[in-house]
């Protein structure tokens, strides 16, 4: 029994190993799989298309892969715009890209800056000498920016192209609020600080709605603007002063309408669109399948190219998303984060530092961090540039004085000079459901602050004064640093928002111009010549396995954003607008500080889950029928 024993043991001992080598071995192909990346070598002969599936974005979110694995949930894909545009101009005077061709079936879009920093790449390419096609079922505004800069616009013939301008319905909860009998008490300053009005108001208050009015109405003029520039066929007032007329014209037929205002160039389906782009490009070797034509793909061209890393680096650190506490990001602000990176690149020996901005604000705290981080690189003596890409307001505003120079484009939407904050309190929801308090105080602020019992006159009045206080070191900041006196910055403060040229005119901005002309600035600050740096991205690098993961789950689950006809795309826009409730009520009752947050800032939308949808409303279900 006891060599039959000692044998037992090996043998288990043999599967055990056997057991732990197959399961590092798994492991060690999984790793190997979701760290494969784009091969330079699948660059071949032919066009260089950009099948953009999902929105443009200063700076892509990264994917939790084993919270996204298990969820099944196919995440909403990303394109960095700075990837777009730095392969659209290698392509302009690459010989190996005959033409560049943009699937716009599945596009949801992006800020206008970014339409805009995307169609001029695009217009290069065209100044080389080399056609741009795109191709859509459905042309909304966003596609139509980009399409404008193209030779060739394909749309399918059961599609169509509609103009729909900024703009659109705010959602408020002030009636809501007051039937489940929630008090939000609201801390602010700021006679347009709009950010609070949804949850005390059913509709905006004059100044509010004067100042996004004229916000909007300057954004439609840059808009159209930029659009006619680039494809001066277009007729934008046939197709949005009267928009049932110009479709009834067209007996109903959206692609003819779209046609014959000079919105698109072609009816074809994606196969002789495809066809077409053969005939540009070349044939597809690789491929028989109808419509096929030879090309390479973004990530592959990406890997190929490369970045410049010659001479000295000039730092940019990204701000895009909002600005919360934490480590939160990329694609959210997290002030820890941020600020993390900049400390880490203080050894770094940089030549200059250019902070690109893309956020709506958001936490005072989180906002000081960054701006601290800043301001140690400001000490080592370098020059700070400050680049605004679609959005640079409220907290984003306060971190760009922090620069020496402001770079803006006329889009750009700033300003929002301004702070609040907002806590429910539910003394009146508790007395209705028979909860009553009852206690003893040695000190006005015993228990205090009480969400159930709600609060004292004088916690009110040490909140109010605490955000009025934060109001004048914000107006401090951007007058030490504007050099506007701080009665006249008051003036225009109030929490307006601006565009850029407006921004420019109020001396809250210093020039117009993108991120390469805020580089260039800095390079010539420092002392560099052409030639003699190289922009150096603070925390750009992502796991090689995100994009895998974000291929896996949109393969397996129904994509949120599937192609579709005019129908679909409008009812893809107003449900993924649905996310805008559920973001809402998270910003009302999550636990905050004191926020500079704009509101009236158009925000990135994201397809949000029938679940988390549904999650939301049963909780303000159970509250109304109580």
């Amino acid at each position: 029994m006891s060599f039959a024993g000692k044998v037992w043991r090996l043998l288990v001992g043999i599967k055990d190993g056997l057991v732990l080598l197959f399961m590092l071995l798994f492991f060690a192909l999984l790793f190997a799989i979701l760290s494969a990346r784009p091969s330079p070598g699948m660059v071949r002969d032919g066009a260089l298309l950009l099948e953009l599936d999902g929105y443009v974005v200063e700076e892509r979110s990264i994917v939790d892969p084993f919270e996204a694995l298990l969820s099944q949930q196919a995440p909403v894909n990303e394109y960095a715009v700075s990837d777009l545009v730095h392969a659209i101009d290698a392509a302009a005077s690459d010989d190996r890209i005959k033409a560049v061709a943009l699937d716009l079936s599945r596009f949801l879009g992006g800020g206008q800056v970014h339409m805009q920093e995307v169609g001029e790449a695009l217009q290069r390419v065209r100044d080389a000498g080399k056609p741009v096609s795109t191709f859509a079922f459905a042309y909304s505004d966003d596609a139509i920016h980009l399409a404008s800069h193209a030779s060739e616009v394909w749309v399918d013939p059961l599609g169509g192209a509609l103009v729909a301008g900024p703009g659109g319905a705010f959602l408020f909860y002030g009636e809501l609020l007051e039937k489940l009998d929630v008090n939000a008490r609201v801390y602010r300053v700021g006679s347009s600080k709009a950010a609070t009005e949804p949850y005390t108001r059913n509709s905006f208050s004059d100044e509010a709605r004067e100042n996004i009015g004229g916000l909007y109405a300057a954004l439609w003029e840059e808009w159209q603007a930029n659009v006619k520039k680039a494809r001066p066929s277009a007729n934008l007032d046939l197709a949005t002063r009267d928009p049932v007329a110009w479709v009834q014209a067209a007996n109903g037929d959206i692609a003819t309408a779209a046609l014959e205002a000079g919105l698109v160039d072609k009816l074809g389906d994606r196969t002789q669109w495809g066809e077409r782009m053969a005939e540009l490009a070349g044939e597809d070797s690789w491929s028989n399948d109808p419509g096929a034509f030879a090309s390479t793909g973004l990530k592959p061209y990406l890997a190929d190219i490369g970045r410049d890393n010659d001479g000295k680096a000039i730092g940019i650190i990204t701000i895009a998303g909002e600005v919360v506490d934490g480590d939160a990001g990329p694609g959210t602000a997290g002030g820890d984060r941020i600020a993390e990176l900049l400390d880490n690149a203080l050894d770094d020996d940089l030549a200059a530092l250019v902070v690109r901005i893309d956020t709506p604000g958001g936490s005072m705290t989180a906002n000081e961090e960054i701006r601290r981080a800043i301001l140690r690189h400001k000490a080592n003596d370098i020059p700070i540039a400050i680049s605004m890409a679609n959005i640079a307001a409220s907290a984003g505003y306060s971190i760009a004085t922090t620069g020496d120079r402001i770079f803006a484009q006329p889009e750009t939407i700033t300003g929002s000079i301004g702070v609040f904050a907002v806590i429910p309190t539910f003394e009146d929801a508790a007395a209705r459901i028979g909860i009553n308090a009852d206690g003893i105080r040695t000190t006005p602020l015993s228990g205090q602050p009480d969400l159930i019992d709600g609060f004292s006159p004088e916690v009110d009045a040490i909140l109010q004064a605490s955000v009025e206080d934060t109001y004048r070191d914000f107006l401090k900041q951007v007058s030490d640093a504007r050099g506007i006196p701080a009665e006249e910055l008051d003036r225009i403060a109030q929490g307006r928002v601006w565009d850029g040229g407006t921004a420019r005119q109020l001396e809250l901005v210093d020039q117009f111009g993108g991120l390469d002309t805020a580089l260039a600035w800095a390079a010539k600050e420092a002392g560099l010549a052409d030639g003699d740096w190289h922009a150096k991205r603070l925390g750009s690098a992502e796991p090689a396995y995100d994009s895998l993961i974000r291929q896996i789950l949109t393969d397996a689950a129904q994509s949120p954003q599937a192609q579709g006809d005019m129908f679909a795309m409008l009812a893809n826009q107003r449900l993924n607008g649905l996310g805008r409730v559920a973001s809402d009520i998270k910003r009302l009752t999550s636990v905050q500080g004191v926020q500079a947050y704009c509101l009236e800032c158009p925000r990135e939308t994201r397809a949000i889950e029938p679940r988390e949808l549904q999650g939301w409303l049963g909780w303000l279900a159970s509250f109304a029928t109580r």
